[in-house]
């Protein structure tokens, strides 16, 4: 996995993050999961009922929070076997890069 740093990453990172989540809960959906937006005072995260995987995006909150759910959500799956723009695969990649950054200072800090 190649993480892009500098202006490069800036450049790419610039895409709405509308549309990157846009594109991710195609990818989702490509991979099986069902998303759907909802309000309420939940976070949002991957859950299953009656067997069925489904994402959870609460519709209240922002796209940034959107893009790091299905980031993570997206996690374990293939998602090297779906067609993902790029600038779409680098915001996945820093979404997994900074989740993996607080988990190692979580684990730091006990």
């Amino acid at each position: 996995m190649r993480f892009r740093t500098g202006p490069e990453r800036l450049a790419n990172l610039n895409m709405k993050a509308e549309r990157i989540v846009k594109e991710l809960e195609q990818a989702a959906k490509q991979l099986g999961l069902k998303v759907r937006r909802e309000k309420g005072s939940f976070k949002g995260g991957l859950c299953v009922r009656n067997g069925e995987q489904i994402v959870m995006l609460n519709r209240q909150h922002p796209p940034e929070l959107h893009l790091a759910i299905l980031a993570e959500s997206l996690r374990e799956l293939p998602v090297d076997t779906v067609y993902l723009a790029p600038v779409v695969r680098d915001a996945l990649e820093n979404a997994w890069e900074k989740k993996a950054l607080v988990e190692f200072e979580a684990d730091d800090e006990e």
